[in-house]
């Protein structure tokens, strides 16, 4: 902390303060305007409400926090479309009412969806608005948000060429928006935060310029020698007989701080940190020292530690500046600072020409730093970032599972979602593919021959079962119970992560589930006979009867995702029956399910999860057009990555902007 005053820190808050912000979490405005006519609500649909949904879905009980009693007007009806969508995608998938409930006729049940497109077509038609009224909502208005962990530890990796990982000393972010961590609305500044900036800034700069030298006799020579290269590419200027001190210094800030902040450093910028450089050689403080300081102040400038988007100096829509269209391209698929390629181009006033941005998508794509967009959008999105840290078997039933495995099936799901962005390959393969990634290590764990080592390679894999996130153990021991599997979880994963369906929590006052055992004796019911009882309740069918069914085709995978045909001394049944009527058994055949019947949900809800990433802010109804476009360019391109990540980069929303005040 040595060089850094209260009145340093106090400053830097200040002007953190008077960045513009994210508000109202990213919302669009919506237009007024529905039309009202059609079927009336209040004859024909709440009848039917009452005689089949009242029951549970009332002012007492709640049921999925859903109370449909309190509509009781057309008007308040036709008001709330995504209730209504919610509604019309559980009719239609013949999940609601519950199977044991009073059902609907057909006609009755048409009607009810009759009423949902009603309610959706009464909304106003985002594409037939008039352009330039389309364009004040979809341009969202310009925010300022801070990199978030894995971006800041990867943008200290390309600044200085080493990766030394200072930003682990930060808390972890939880998620916002669609689900990520670098959303801005939930990207909070603190006083404790900026002291965590400090360490991290003091760790990074102090291992690269060690006061004392002593200091690094414990690194290897290949790190040592790493450090060294790093250490003189940030010195590309020394003190010397025809070069004093300050001149030099210039030189290093004048190269580093335009890389730091993304964009050209203006000469009051550069002055401001020879200022820190000029106070600690004037007190006499070695040159590498001086700088250290100066650098130290780059660090923890908002300049650094903030995507920033300059407001508009009037009120309208504009698009985003060429060097902010740089970041944002590069933090997205990147989850790092644009490379010299990005800035160059940004210089030149080319990254509004659509071309141009299609070309550097799909150079982005094949760089190795296009990891970022794995680890940073996949391993969030299929859960398993916390596995082996808060999420973990139990020791006593699993003594196989350490970190060593642990790190294995992490990686092996970041590396296959890797390779189907860099390598563009079809997006289905997120459900059924016929390779995977493995050392020797989770190779034994999943009985395959031949692989030795600790490297991650790529395997072809024989068994179908094993294609597909489905059959990553990642997912599988995520999604288990510390003790055993669980239809539930994995059930719910497949219908939220993978389909994008909503479910709600279950009521506070639902019990654990009893297996009929007494204390020390086998259980005297399967979990599958245990859920059946479950679901005998009215309460809680409407939920189970769609997660459970998909749990059980993965049951034949135990809590750390190996193959099992037996569970004790009875054979694993991995039958199902979803409530439109089909009926599978085992990963394989359910996955044919997903890929032939359920396949649009999966590409909406991937197309909607990658925009919200974009993003960095929740998805609004006005996006839904964008997402709709993704998933059409998707079919209308093989399903290939690269598809979907265009659309979105050229989308209005990823490059506009509106200034409202």
């Amino acid at each position: 902390m040595r060089g850094v005053t209260p009145a340093l820190l106090i400053g830097l808050l200040i002007t953190w303060a008077a960045l513009p912000r994210v508000t109202g979490a990213g919302q669009l405005d919506r237009p007024k305007g529905a039309d009202s006519s059609g079927p009336d609500f209040v004859q024909d649909i709440r009848p039917l409400l009452k005689t089949y949904c009242f029951e549970c879905h009332n002012s007492t009980k709640r049921k999925a926090g859903l109370d449909l009693e309190q509509i009781d007007t057309s008007s308040a009806a036709i008001d709330l479309p995504e209730l209504w969508d919610h509604v019309g995608e559980r009719v239609r998938a013949m999940e609601m009412p519950p199977a044991k409930s009073k059902q609907p006729t057909e006609d009755e049940r048409t009607r009810l969806i009759a009423w949902v497109k009603h309610a959706a077509d009464s909304q106003v038609d985002y594409n037939k608005l008039p352009k330039e009224e389309l364009e004040q909502i979809l341009a969202s208005p310009p925010t300022s948000r801070r990199l978030n962990r894995v971006e800041y530890n990867n943008t200290l990796r390309d600044l200085f060429g080493v990766d030394l990982r200072a930003g682990d000393v930060l808390p972890s972010e939880g998620g916002g928006g669609e689900g990520f961590d670098n959303a801005g609305a939930t990207l909070f500044t603190t006083p404790v935060l900026m002291e965590k900036y400090l360490e991290a800034a003091e760790l990074v700069l102090g291992t690269l310029f060690p006061a004392d030298k002593d200091n690094v006799k414990s690194a290897t020579p290949d790190e040592v020698a790493r450090l060294d290269v790093a250490r003189r590419a940030i010195l590309i200027a020394v003190p010397g007989p025809d070069t004093k001190p300050r001149d030099a210094a210039r030189k290093v800030l004048e190269a580093i701080v335009p890389r730091a902040f993304r964009r050209p450093a203006t000469a009051k910028e550069i002055d401001r940190y020879l200022g820190i450089f000029d106070k600690a050689h004037l007190r006499g403080d070695a040159y590498d020292q001086s700088i250290k300081l100066a650098l130290k102040g780059v660090l923890i400038s908002p300049n650094f530690l903030f995507l920033i988007e300059t407001p508009a100096e009037k009120k309208g829509v504009y698009r985003l500046e060429h060097y902010e269209v740089a970041s944002h391209l590069s933090y997205f698929l990147w989850a790092t600072m644009p490379d010299e390629k990005l800035i160059e181009l940004a210089a030149r006033g080319k990254l509004h020409d659509e071309a141009v941005l299609r070309g550097q998508v799909r150079r982005m794509l094949r760089d190795p730093r296009a990891r970022g967009l794995a680890d940073g959008f996949a391993a969030q999105w299929f859960g398993t970032r916390p596995l082996g840290k808060t999420i973990r078997p139990d020791a006593r039933m699993f003594p196989e599972f350490d970190e060593e495995l642990a790190a294995a099936m992490r990686e092996e799901t970041i590396l296959f979602f890797d390779a189907i962005v860099r390598e563009d390959r079809s997006v289905l393969e997120v459900i059924d593919a016929d390779y995977t990634f493995v050392n020797e290590r989770l190779a034994a764990h999943y009985k395959m021959e031949g692989v030795k080592g600790p490297q991650m390679r790529r395997v072809k894999v024989a068994d179908p079962a094993r294609g597909g996130v489905l059959g990553h153990a990642g997912i599988l021991t995520a999604t288990s119970f510390p003790h055993r599997t669980s239809p539930v979880l994995r059930g719910r994963w497949v219908l939220e992560e993978l389909l994008g369906a909503e479910i709600p929590p279950p009521p506070p006052d639902v019990p654990v589930l009893n297996d009929g055992r007494k204390k020390g004796s086998a259980p005297t019911m399967t979990i599958r006979q245990q859920l059946e009882k479950h679901r005998s309740k009215a309460e809680c069918a409407s939920c189970h009867s769609r997660m459970d069914p998909l749990g059980f085709g993965l049951e034949n995978f135990d809590a750390l995702g190996r193959w099992r045909t037996e569970q004790g001394d009875q054979p694993v049944d991995s039958s199902g029956v979803l409530p439109t009527g089909e009926k599978f058994s085992g990963p394989v055949e359910l996955k044919e399910i997903l890929l032939e019947k359920r396949r649009t949900e999966f590409l909406r809800n991937l197309s909607r999860k990658a925009l919200g990433y974009a993003l960095g802010r929740e998805i609004q109804r006005a996006d839904m057009g964008l997402v709709r476009d993704c998933v059409q360019a998707l079919e209308n391109g093989d399903f290939r990555a690269s598809r979907l990540l265009e659309t979105i980069v050229l989308s209005y929303q990823f490059t506009h902007r509106n200034q409202k005040q």
